[in-house]
């Protein structure tokens, strides 16, 4: 199982589902925002506080990744040049994850949010 879970009124984040999606050519990722109970119930199973995430988590064979390094492993099963962006892992993850920050924190005044949630299980 390959799931991303992301802020469900998260523009930017939204947008990157979409991203992904078109680019996913074996159909091999489901979507879930972290809003929802499908990403409640499996950061339950995996002893993590919802509450305290928030960024993009990407779980892949019962393992989980999140920020940088998120996008990293999912970039790893896109077709394309977004497959490209997997050579990113040989920046020190301090450094990816910092960047990763400064946009995540800053995502809402420079994209916006969305009025509606996305599909719980948004498959293609």
């Amino acid at each position: 199982m390959n799931i991303v879970l992301f802020d469900g009124i998260c523009n930017l984040c939204n947008a990157s589902v979409r991203f992904i999606t078109r680019h996913d050519k074996n159909n091999t990722i489901q979507f879930a925002s972290l809003q929802s109970e499908t990403a409640k119930q499996l950061l339950l199973k995996m002893n993590i506080d919802s509450q305290k995430i928030d960024s993009i988590i990407f779980i892949s064979n019962e393992k989980m990744f999140i920020k940088s390094d998120a996008a990293i492993e999912i970039a790893k099963l896109l077709h394309g040049f977004p497959r490209l962006l997997k050579y990113f892992q040989f920046i020190p993850r301090p450094i990816r994850d910092f960047v990763y920050d400064l946009i995540a924190k800053n995502r809402y005044r420079l994209f916006g949010k969305s009025c509606s949630l996305q599909p719980s299980n948004q498959n293609k």
